[in-house]
């Protein structure tokens, strides 16, 4: 039995930069209020919560929770590193759609400091063992953090196959800021020019600037989702469908192909892609918008191709035509993506999810891309996840 999943209701807070937000309890608490203000319902009606976040204590979930009720509902705690709010949102999906629940919230926050990403937990092996092993091998640079060095690589992977220029990652995060320039809820929302990327402070010397990484940022992102007879019995919104979801997890090519692509996700990505399109029988040039998992403009550039949106190696040439942004062929990250929007870890998959739904009530203002009729998330964690999910306006 599979019944059919609507996203309802979605809420989602302005992100903001470490320590000028509130608490993770409080944001989590407003992006909830926000999302079933949106859906029309009030908490009692929620059966089940999936609320995910990285950097905090167990049942943290719960915590935020109890601020805007404590109804009794199961609330499971999801950790799944930078896809974490997808997975939030598969395992709320799921709940639905095996018809254990007709109305689930996911939930996604962060609360993050200042800084590159780090191990918690000095006492013990490293998820990422295998990962650094694999870069460390790959990739000389010792001196530049873990997180550059795996997307950074995977960048600099591509510019030695295929040719790919510096300037390229410039114009992704140019567009990056042209499109946050018309959200409100971006953390940066001022315009810059490919040449204002390239000069500022060099990260990698040939690789990689300072504003072709997403920013550590502070935030939270929910969703109502509910069964078609749910929403009909309450009145529910049901324009925006799931139509397909996929998620998938590493597997030996990750280390095996000795390409930091690989590392990075690149077959991980591809395969929850390829599901998504056959379970919906549509194909990559069905799509209308996307929302991908920028957190670097080298991890955009390598995801057009991975998610079949030009051919492998075509993705400079995808860029510079503009096919990547309005009147081209697909907007993507039309939010401002990572890049621009901030990328607070548990809630970025809730926010792509967010822009995506909006975009497909056309509600997004001067978002707004015309027509859009079908929309895929892509959200991507290393160590390793990554979630697909095709939304169709019904």
């Amino acid at each position: 039995m599979h019944h059919d999943v609507f996203v309802s209701g979605v809420g989602m807070i302005p992100f903001t930069k470490p320590g000028a937000s509130e608490s993770y309890q409080a944001m989590a608490a407003e992006a909830t209020r926000r999302a079933l203000a949106d859906a029309g319902i009030g908490y009692e009606l929620v059966q089940q919560a999936y609320v995910g976040y990285v950097y905090a204590d167990s049942t943290a979930g719960q915590s935020a929770l109890y601020a805007v009720g404590m109804t009794g509902i199961p609330v499971v705690n999801v950790n799944n590193n930078c896809s974490t709010g997808s997975t939030a949102l598969f395992l709320a999906r799921q709940a639905v759609a095996s018809g254990a629940a007709d109305c689930v919230l996911a939930l996604g926050f962060e609360q993050m400091t200042p800084g590159a990403l780090g191990a918690v937990f000095k006492d013990r092996p490293s998820p990422f063992e295998r990962f650094d092993r694999a870069t460390d091998e790959l990739v000389e640079e010792a001196g530049i953090p873990l997180a550059l060095r795996y997307f950074g690589g995977a960048g600099l992977a591509h510019m030695q196959q295929y040719g790919t220029k510096l300037s390229t990652f410039a114009k992704i995060r140019a567009k990056a800021s042209r499109h946050a320039a018309n959200n409100p809820v971006a953390l940066f929302r001022n315009v810059v020019s490919e040449d204002e990327v390239l000069a500022t402070p060099v990260m990698w010397p040939g690789v990689m600037t300072r504003l072709m990484a997403c920013p550590p940022t502070c935030g939270a992102a929910a969703a109502i989702v509910c069964s078609a007879e749910f929403a009909q019995r309450h009145g529910l919104n049901r324009s925006v469908r799931i139509k397909a979801q996929a998620m998938t997890t590493d597997k030996p090519v990750s280390f095996e192909a000795r390409d930091m692509r690989e590392v990075a996700g690149f077959s991980m990505a591809r395969e929850a892609a390829q599901k998504v399109y056959e379970a919906a029988g549509v194909g990559p040039q069905d799509i209308d918008v996307v929302e991908l998992h920028d957190c670097f403009a080298h991890n955009e550039l390598i995801s057009y191709e991975a998610l079949g949106l030009c051919p492998v190696g075509g993705a400079e040439k995808f860029v510079v035509d503009g096919d990547n942004t309005y009147g081209g062929q697909v907007v993507t990250n039309p939010s401002g993506g990572l890049l621009s929007k901030g990328h607070p870890l548990g809630a970025t998959g809730l926010a792509q999810c967010t822009e995506l739904v909006e975009q497909l009530r056309g509600t997004a203002d001067k978002r707004q891309v015309e027509g859009a009729r079908l929309a895929l998330q892509h959200n991507l964690g290393l160590g390793g996840a990554c979630v697909v999910t095709l939304y169709e306006r019904v």
